[in-house]
């Protein structure tokens, strides 16, 4: 089941039916299976007080995944600033809507086993990003 929540923010996702049909197209193309995937829009704040809690880091983020997936049924939670969203958006001249959906397919494919550690994950994870935006998901 993937479902969406806001904590500390106002904002609402629209479309939700179709999110979650190109979500599960992510999954299915990665041979991977929908468990429990619960996507938490939040504040800047609420973001910093989970990394600081759980990931001991200081620094702003728009992301932090939460992997709870048992071999390829995946799980977790992706808690996403809108604030940050928003922002990267502006500095990356492009949509809220496009730059939500690229840190959206970001959350999934770190379930999904990929990483962004090193500059060459980072490429690979970018280039999986930019192949799923590409299906073109309505936000």
């Amino acid at each position: 089941m993937i479902s969406f929540t806001s904590v500390e923010t106002r904002f609402v996702l629209k479309n939700k039916r179709k999110v979650q049909n190109w979500i599960k197209s992510i999954l299915e193309t990665e041979n991977k299976k929908a468990g429990n995937i619960t996507y938490v829009f939040c504040s800047d704040s609420y973001l910093g007080q989970m990394n600081e809690k759980y990931l001991r880091h200081h620094s702003l983020t728009d992301i932090i995944t939460f992997d709870y997936s048992e071999k390829d049924t995946l799980s977790g939670d992706i808690c996403i600033s809108v604030e940050r969203v928003r922002e990267n958006s502006e500095i990356f001249k492009t949509t809220f809507n496009q730059e939500l959906a690229r840190v959206m397919a970001h959350g999934v494919l770190h379930l999904s086993g990929y990483n962004d550690k090193s500059a060459e994950d980072k490429k690979r994870m970018r280039a999986k990003e930019d192949f799923y935006l590409s299906l073109n998901p309505v936000l």
